[in-house]
Parts: structure tokens; C-alpha cells; sequence
């Protein structure tokens, strides 16, 4: 034993240990090592006092079940159409000015956020943030950033704006001995905060967020495939001749991947036997078999019970493929023979494609480079695009041959940016994360199939300009149910705010109310709930009991509390509010909000002062991260479409970091007092 330690204590402080490296590094999924917590807690219960009822006790916080509940009345307050009309709404009113287009962007988001979950939000507006970007001539990286910190900002609002919040909620309960925090309670400091945080965000984050994809990027160009992509023309001798794609992909041993079938005469005929010299590897493994549940998910991008037939029998208005004589086809979706002088748009490292052409008798048409219009000026319907892998997305996990977005969707990943890294070779091996980013060569109806099943947000290139001629109502049409889903969410906020019921009651409610008057079936509330942030709350609530049982809590607080001998009160409550937002960006805002808001109860009692004012320290801290893009899940959202890197959390969240707890510290007093 430690001196001033117990042997629980110890044990506890290991485990706090092992799970901060776990959650750094990721080595295994956050809710995994939540679910080890519980386990180890359990298993070592004569040693920290922890049994097995109390370890799986947060399972039945208040506050999990709460956060249930939310998610699922998002997802009602989603299916509205309201969030996509505001969407709508910024993208016509900020057309053409970097200004309007930076405060209409935050101002929105950030209130809406303090209502409904952010994640949805920032995951609506991030393809119009995008195009509106692009279309005022600015860059998309000077929107995204601050479009995810005036998200994390407007959760301070309100009780039900993050879940860290309700976190707090129940703490004031169990041990304070307190009423729960009110829907509004602390809604006037929240207000001055996002407030300040707008502030900064037009004047000093404006000026310190890059510019890191510049204003008229070609895709192509975006992700350095320049040398990825080529044209390439079938001779008269070609082994091709005769064979569809998918024959010609098949036989070749070259890791290619054919794009586009094109019998236009606008190509200059440029040929050349000749190789260019390249030295990486090969590019994109094959797809395998597997996801076979996805089979139904393929009728329903194609709208028909079996593979993809020749599309000139399909006389429809969604057939993605046009007629014969436009002599343009979307090579994984064709059964068209290849003929002489057919123009292949291929897809390769410079050595795969030299040993196709070889193999084939093709010959490279290295004048006329692939750019975004050969996509656009196609007569096929095919088109590049940018999708973003959220984090309820059911491709998470997996790796790319493993999702078969090529045999099921007829979409085709060039490039995928992960982690501020480019990829573009060996593909298929990758496994998919939560923001990622991909290039992708798609078609319309399967956008349509990725946005509805939330699997992929997708960014299309021409978005902005339909966006603002069509018709609002068709765009984003009011669903019949949206008068009783914002009478039901404004019940559920009315009756907390009143007091006439707990939170968690007035929001289960308003989940069975939806459910019963069908606004909301019982799968799709099923479906919009995060259940690896449920499960990761429900492992790190015991290991706060577990800290508070066994003194460590305590011990932790001792030491914050030796600092009160040198500085004032105030300066130690700062204290708290900058080490809280620090272990929020490294660990998840939930975690830090449960280790620390025991600590932080224990030394306000040591000191003498106000608990309730910092447990409300530690709630504001824990809720705005801004100096990591794994702080929080919206800064992981923009990470990739932005083009950011690691550094530029730092310089632009850092100091918005510091100026909330300042902020924040400040209102506590003035408000509550110390």
C-alpha cells in the first residue's frame, strides 16, 4: 500500500490507467474497453467493494436512459424535414458573401444544437456548408471547423443539449443531495458562452482557421490522382474486343478498376504503347464476397429483384444508365461489348495500368488527363463525389472489400483520407473509421439509397445549384407528422422545465408518444440511438462509484485542494475547468465528466466552498472540446471534408478552449457564487 492509499484505491487508479491508454490509442473500441471496465470491476469486487450489481449500475443511471431517449427524439425532430428547410434556408440567404456564410453557418447550428443531438445537425449541414463554400469562393476548411465548435457550443444551452450535462444532472443528485439540474437551470451562462465563442469565431478563428482546400479543388486534384486515373483506347487487336467490363476485369491480372465505357469522339486520340515509370504498389484489393444482407439493400438502390441488366430495357426515370446511342456507360453497371476504339476511363497506380495495357493491347491517351468534367460532361450519370463515414454508419468496422459498395451500389472508391493521411493504393484492405472521407465514383439513386440508411453523407459537387432553384417544399418537404413530433418535443422540454416531471420520465414519454401517433416507428428509434456511447456510459459510471468508494476520488481532490495554500478560490476553480477540458480532448467528454466531477465535489467540500459550482465547472469543461478532433464526435465529423490536420485543432481550438474556461469560471461566480 501507498502511503494515504488504500489497496482499492490502487486497484482502481490501474484500472483508471489501463483505460486512459485504452482510450487513447484506441487499440480496441471505446465501448469494448467500457465493457472491460465492467467486468474488471465486478471480478474485483472484495478488493474495491464494487459488486457486481453496482458495476453494471450504470445500465440503469438515470442519465443513460435519458440519453436514450434523446437520441431517439432527435431522430423524430429529424424526420420533420425542419433541420433540412434551415439547411435550405442558410444556403439562399448567405449566396455570395464569406461573411454572411461564416455567422448564418454558426449562429444556426449553434442553437439548434442546444435542442436536438449536434451529431445530426453538423452531419445535415456539413454537404451544404460544403457546396455553399465552394459556390461563395471560399474554402471549405474556413466553414467546417467552425460549423463543429458552435455545435459544441450551443450543448451548453440546455440540460438535454449534450449528454455530459445529464451526467452532471445525476451527480448533483447522488451526491449532492440536490434536486436535478432544470431543463434552464444554467442556461444564462450557456448563452454567454456560445455567445463569446461566436465572437471568437468571426474575429480571431476566422483569422487562425486555414484555408486547407483550396477554393476551386478539382477532386481529382483534391486527392492527388492524377496519376491514378487514366484513359486509355482498345486497338482493333485488342483482347478486349468483344468482352463486357466486368469480363475484362475478371481476366486481367492488372489490379485495375474500369470506370466508364465512352464511344464519344471529344477524346483526343493522344495514343502510345509507351509505359510510364511508377514505383508503388498496387492499388484497391477486390472486393469479397460477404455482407450478404446487403443483397436487399441492393434492390433497393436499383429497384429491381436481381443484378443490374442491360439498362436500355429499363425505361424509367430513375434508371441511372441513359440510352445506347449516348454512347457513355457506367462500367459496373453496363453489359455493353467493348469495340474498337472504345475509350476506357481506368482507374490504377501507373503500374497496374502499365501492365493492363500490355496485357490487353491497349494504348494510354496520356494527353487528355482525367478531371472532374469527364465525369460532368459524360452522358452517363455517374459523377465524383466526396462521402463521409459517420458513426452510426453499418460500414464502421469494415473493411472496403467487405462493405461491396462496387457490386451493391455501383460506387467505386478512388481515395479515402483517414486521419489527416491519403490513401490511395490497397484500398480494399482498409477498414473503415468514423470519419473517414471518400472519393467516390457513385451514381444518383445509390446517393439517394446512403443518405436515407445514413450509411455514407455524401457531397455532391452540383448540390448548391438545385439547391437553390428547386422548389424548398420538394427539396425538403414537411413530413404530415412534424405539427404533433414539435408538440411532443416541446412537451418533453415544457414538463422538465416545469418540473412537472424528471427529464428522463418527460423524455420516455415523448418516445412512447411518437412511437404510438407514428411519427416514429419502433425500428428507426431503435436504429438512432448510439449504442456504443450508451455502452461506454454505462462502463465508466461504475468506475466513477468505484473512485468515490474507495477513496481514490479523495485523494485526487487532496491534491487539487494543496494548490488553495498559493492561489485564490477563483484561480482554483479555473484550475479544474483547464484539466477537465484537457482530459476531455484526450479521453471522451462522458469519461472525463464521471472521473472528475467526484474530485471535484470532494475538493469544493475540502475548501469549504460551493460543490454546486464546481460540478458546474467540471460539466461546462467536459462539454467543449475543441483542441482535438477526438474530443468531440462533430470535430471528428469535419476532420476529413476539411482537409485539416492535428495542428489546427490546437491553434484554433486551443485558444477558444481557454477563453471558455475563463468565461465559464467567471459566470460561476457571478451566478452562483463560490
Amino acid at each position: 500500500m501507498i502511503a494515504g492509499m488504500s489497496t482499492g484505491a490502487l486497484v482502481v487508479f490501474g484500472l483508471i490507467a489501463v483505460a486512459l491508454v485504452l482510450f487513447v490509442t484506441e487499440a480496441i473500441p471505446t465501448d469494448v474497453t467500457a465493457i472491460g471496465i465492467i467486468v474488471a470491476l465486478a471480478a474485483l469486487e472484495p478488493v474495491t467493494g464494487v459488486g457486481y450489481r453496482a458495476a453494471i449500475s450504470g445500465f440503469a443511471s438515470t442519465a443513460t436512459i435519458t440519453i436514450v431517449a434523446m437520441y431517439m427524439l432527435s431522430a423524430g425532430i429529424q424526420r420533420t424535414g425542419l433541420v433540412q428547410r434551415l439547411g435550405l434556408w442558410l444556403a439562399r440567404f448567405t449566396r455570395g458573401s464569406e461573411t454572411r456564410a461564416l455567422a448564418a453557418t454558426i449562429a444556426t447550428t449553434g442553437p439548434l444544437a442546444g435542442i436536438i443531438n449536434n451529431t445530426p445537425v453538423v452531419a445535415v449541414f456539413i454537404p451544404m456548408i460544403s457546396e455553399l463554400a465552394e459556390k461563395t469562393g471560399i474554402s471549405p476548411s474556413k466553414l467546417l471547423l467552425p460549423l463543429s465548435y458552435a455545435a459544441i457550443l450551443g450543448g451548453t444551452l440546455t440540460l438535454i443539449g449534450t449528454s455530459t450535462n445529464l451526467l452532471a444532472s445525476e451527480f448533483a443528485v447522488d451526491l449532492l443531495g440536490r434536486d436535478p439540474i432544470g431543463m434552464f437551470e444554467f442556461t444564462l451562462l450557456g448563452l454567454v458562452i456560445l455567445i463569446v465563442g461566436l465572437a471568437y469565431l468571426m474575429t480571431v478563428g476566422r483569422w487562425l482557421t486555414p484555408a486547407r482546400i483550396p477554393v476551386d479543388a478539382d477532386l481529382v486534384e483534391e486527392f492527388d490522382l492524377e496519376d491514378h486515373l487514366t484513359h486509355v483506347r482498345v486497338g482493333a487487336s485488342s483482347t478486349a474486343v468483344g468482352n463486357t467490363v466486368g469480363d475484362l476485369e475478371a481476366r486481367t491480372e492488372a489490379n485495375v478498376r474500369i470506370l466508364q465505357l465512352r464511344r464519344e469522339s471529344d477524346l483526343e486520340t493522344g495514343e502510345t504503347g509507351q509505359l510510364l515509370e511508377y514505383d508503388t504498389d498496387d492499388t484497391d484489393a477486390g472486393a469479397t464476397a460477404g455482407a450478404s444482407s446487403r443483397e436487399q439493400q441492393l434492390q433497393e438502390v436499383n429497384g429491381l429483384e436481381s443484378e443490374p441488366v442491360d439498362p436500355d430495357g429499363i425505361d424509367t426515370p430513375d434508371n441511372d444508365q441513359r440510352d445506347a446511342e449516348d454512347e457513355s456507360y457506367v462500367a459496373v453497371r453496363t453489359d455493353q461489348r467493348i469495340r474498337e476504339d472504345d475509350v476506357l476511363t481506368v482507374h490504377g497506380s501507373l503500374q497496374a495500368v502499365n501492365r493492363f495495357v500490355a496485357n490487353q493491347g491497349l494504348h494510354q491517351l496520356v494527353r487528355k488527363p482525367v478531371t472532374d468534367e469527364t465525369f460532368d460532361e459524360s452522358t452517363s450519370e455517374d459523377l465524383l463525389a466526396k462521402a463521409i463515414v459517420p458513426d452510426k454508419s453499418s460500414f464502421v468496422g469494415e473493411t472496403l472489400a467487405e462493405t461491396r459498395l462496387r457490386e451493391l451500389y455501383g460506387t467505386t472508391v478512388l481515395a479515402i483520407r483517414h486521419d489527416g493521411e491519403l490513401l490511395r493504393t490497397d484500398l480494399g484492405d482498409h477498414r473503415l473509421e468514423a470519419g473517414d472521407v471518400l472519393l467516390v465514383q457513385t451514381i444518383p439513386s445509390s446517393i439517394r439509397h446512403f443518405t436515407d440508411s445514413s450509411d455514407l453523407v455524401v457531397i455532391e459537387e452540383d448540390a448548391f445549384d438545385w439547391l437553390l432553384e428547386d422548389d424548398v417544399d420538394d427539396l425538403a418537404p414537411l413530413s404530415p407528422k412534424t405539427p404533433v413530433m414539435i408538440t411532443v418535443m416541446a412537451g418533453v422540454i415544457g414538463t422538465a422545465a416545469l418540473g412537472i416531471a424528471p427529464i428522463v420520465v418527460s423524455a420516455l414519454a415523448g418516445v412512447f408518444l411518437m412511437v404510438v401517433t407514428g411519427c416514429l416507428s419502433i425500428g428507426d428509434a431503435y436504429d438512432a440511438v448510439s449504442w456504443n456511447v450508451i455502452f461506454l456510459l454505462a462502463g465508466v459510471i461504475p468506475l466513477g462509484v468505484a473512485l468515490e468508494a474507495t477513496g481514490g476520488s479523495q485523494l485526487i481532490a487532496a491534491g487539487l485542494v494543496s494548490t488553495a495554500s498559493y492561489l485564490p478560490l477563483v484561480l482554483v476553480l479555473l484550475l479544474f475547468s483547464i484539466v477537465t477540458g484537457l482530459l476531455a480532448n484526450v479521453i471522451t467528454p462522458v469519461a472525463t465528466v464521471v472521473l472528475m466531477s467526484p474530485i471535484a465535489i470532494n475538493a469544493a467540500t475540502s475548501l469549504d466552498a460551493s460543490a454546486f459550482s464546481f460540478l458546474l465547472a467540471v460539466m461546462f469543461a467536459s462539454a467543449t472540446s475543441f483542441m482535438t478532433p477526438v474530443g468531440y464526435q462533430t470535430n471528428l465529423m469535419v476532420y476529413g471534408p476539411g482537409g485539416y490536420e492535428f495542428a489546427d485543432f490546437l491553434r484554433v481550438g486551443g485558444p477558444l478552449q481557454f477563453l471558455s474556461a475563463l468565461v465559464t469560471t467567471a459566470g460561476i461566480v457571478l451566478i452562483w457564487g463560490l
